[in-house]
């Protein structure tokens, strides 16, 4: 069982489709087939094999899907980088996952040659120059056929295919380690449960080297035989001229990419008459900008869950009627929740607890750290550290509260974050919110929120949003601060980082 195969065998049935456009010039199922026979003979050549780690820090391309796609079915293991990653963090995940060969390109590794140049036994790889040890660049090699397919996909279902680095938002980043069957059972749950077809039509513009553009968008389109229009990077209002040119009938994004396109509608109004669906991922959906979404477009975004060590968890039905705002669905085929409470026990439907999940997408455990590993899983079942509740009434569908290391507990009293940036978010002039707590005194933590606040209604006073918290919420849960910001601090796929938002919020009252 090898993923790589699973998706040329998917390419095989129909070769001379176009199975990517990438920024305007298309690329057969053929095409990108063979590329990838001549990228896993080329790393074959240098050494590579079975349980070998590659690297891979480059801008979205072809080459990067060629480079992912070979390492897999030589049974090498990938370990994608963010080109945004500096020096320090380029080599540290290097040395962590042991990696003996780094795909780059000759601008990117300039600015880390220092940093690993001293790593021993690390075999460089340019795509566009000659690498230091000789080796032409990988773009050249490409180019010319060759006869001999090295591939042999020589994996087991448990081998692990793919190290993602987790964000790290306390210590250090750890790789978690995903097996060709969670990678396989994760595509064929999408496949079924989004009515994936060949007469797809998907615009990509999320980054590749994050599970959300890799594992579900790219390895979606591909194992469904559909066409993938990629973009190098995204633009709000380039991707509604694209979903309306092309014509597209799937996209995906993040929360962030849906309120820029909001912003942009007005001077486009494309005709989306063959688009099909709108997920969305990687970070909460707010629910304004759901109804508003909707409102404008007359699609209701269909909103799933996921981690990086489980792939995706639960999602949205497909049917527009039965997507609602802040649930997060249903479990995926071959996956299992549960919602636990801090004793281990499971709590009665409608209480919060965290989510425990099991099943065929979940990780293998976190790279060379089994102490970590041990403390994520009880008996078997990985701890999401995600707080939520199920409906009762609704066959157990999921909300999502928050994490669980957001919880704040001030005087005694529980106060999920989620349930006030809910309230906040409804105020007219409130655009986003984030919510976290701050070491205080009296309380042992204190509410504080930072809002982005709509560009006509930035005058209002932060006591006003406080006021019309305590009209909705009781008062031990309302913001005893807020602070206006121009914008939340987020990650690479749009996840406000709370734990940064603290430090500035604590400078801010320092300074005071």
């Amino acid at each position: 069982m090898n993923v790589a195969q699973i998706l040329a065998q998917s390419g095989a049935r129909n070769p001379g489709k176009i199975a990517v456009d990438f920024e305007g010039t298309p690329y057969t199922y053929a095409q990108i087939d063979e590329r990838v026979k001549r990228c896993a003979g080329f790393l074959k050549q240098i050494g590579v094999k079975k349980g070998d780690r590659v690297a891979i820090q480059v801008p979205k391309s072809m080459e990067f899907v060629y480079v992912h796609l070979a390492t897999l079915a030589l049974g090498a293991i990938c370990v994608p980088l963010n080109t945004g990653y500096p020096a320090s963090e380029v080599q540290y995940f290097i040395e962590d996952s042991g990696s003996t060969v780094f795909v780059t390109y000759s601008f990117g590794f300039s600015s880390v040659k220092n940093a690993v140049g001293s790593i021993k036994g690390l075999e460089v790889i340019l795509l566009d120059d000659q690498s230091p040890s000789g080796h032409e660049p990988l773009c050249d090699h490409l180019e010319k056929a060759s006869d001999t397919d090295l591939r042999t996909y020589p994996t087991e279902p448990d081998d692990v295919a793919v190290l993602f680095y987790t964000s790290g938002t306390t210590g250090k980043p750890k790789g978690a380690m995903i097996t060709h069957k969670n990678l396989i059972s994760n595509t064929q749950a999408l496949h079924e449960i989004w009515h994936w077809s060949d007469q797809d039509v998907l615009l990509h513009v999320l980054p590749l080297f994050h599970v959300h553009g890799l594992a579900v968008a790219l390895y979606g389109g591909l194992y469904a035989g559909a066409t993938i229009v990629m973009h190098e990077r995204f633009d709000p209002r380039r991707t509604w001229e694209t979903l309306e040119k092309v014509p597209c009938t799937i996209f995906m994004g993040v929360p962030t990419m849906y309120y820029r396109m909001m912003q942009e509608w007005e001077s486009v109004q494309p005709d989306l008459s063959k688009m099909r669906v709108f997920i969305s991922g990687s970070a909460p959906l707010l629910e304004n900008l759901f109804y508003r979404f909707e409102k404008t477009t007359g699609f209701r975004i269909l909103e799933r869950y996921g981690m990086t060590e489980a792939l995706m968890i639960t999602s949205n039905p497909y049917e527009p009627e039965r997507r609602i705002p802040r649930s997060v669905g249903y479990p995926l085929p071959g996956m299992k929740i549960r919602i636990v409470s801090e004793e281990g026990e499971d709590v009665e439907p409608g209480q919060v607890g965290e989510v425990w999940v099991k099943g065929n997408n979940v990780f293998k455990g976190y790279w060379n750290n089994p102490e970590k590993t041990s403390e994520t899983f009880c008996d078997g079942w990985l701890k999401s550290g995600d707080l939520g509740y199920q409906d009762p009434e609704d066959d157990l569908r999921l909300y999502l509260v928050g994490r669980a290391k957001e919880l704040i507990i001030t005087g005694g009293y529980n106060v999920y974050p989620k349930e006030v940036e809910n309230v906040l978010e409804e105020h007219e002039s409130v655009m986003e919110s984030a919510v976290v707590g701050i070491p205080d005194q009296d309380y042992g933590e204190k509410v504080v929120a930072a809002v982005v606040l709509k560009g006509d209604m930035k005058s209002i006073n932060p006591e006003e949003l406080i006021k019309y918290c305590k009209t909705k919420l009781a008062s031990y849960k309302c913001p005893k601060m807020i602070f206006k910001m121009d914008s939340l601090p987020r990650n690479a796929m749009g996840k406000v980082q709370k734990h940064v938002l603290q430090k500035v919020i604590i400078s801010k009252l320092e300074g005071q």
